[in-house]
């Protein structure tokens, strides 16, 4: 048995302004809209991951997904001009990962890395 995807499912009350709002910042492809859920694609090729874990790392929440970016200071500024509260960082971590956290207009606290 092969792993073909896995899916992040981000609790809001107003599915769609929450997608539309990842949609504008990650450039990302608003490709269903039933109303109470709606999907966001990329065509870009990604590895799977399911990670799990009791706290976010040095002493932090858990956020509900992690995005990787190839620019983590432009997605910074995209994420403040967007009205999203940046909550953590940016920060290189004792490991080597640089990052920052912030929560979208639902509430879900997201990590967002330097892949």
């Amino acid at each position: 048995m092969a792993v073909t995807r896995i899916i992040a499912n981000l609790a809001a009350s107003d599915p769609i302004a929450l997608a539309k709002f990842y949609e504008g910042l990650f450039e990302l492809d608003l490709t269903f809209d039933m109303g109470w859920i709606a999907f966001l694609t990329s065509d870009n090729t990604q590895k799977i991951e399911l990670h799990t874990a009791s706290g976010g790392g040095v002493g932090t929440e858990l956020p509900v997904i992690s995005i990787g970016v190839d620019d983590l200071d432009a997605t910074e500024t995209a994420v403040r001009a967007a009205g999203a509260e940046v909550v953590y960082g940016p920060v290189k971590e004792a490991w080597g990962l640089r990052r920052f956290f912030f929560r979208d207009p639902a509430g879900n606290l997201v990590n967002v890395v330097d892949s």
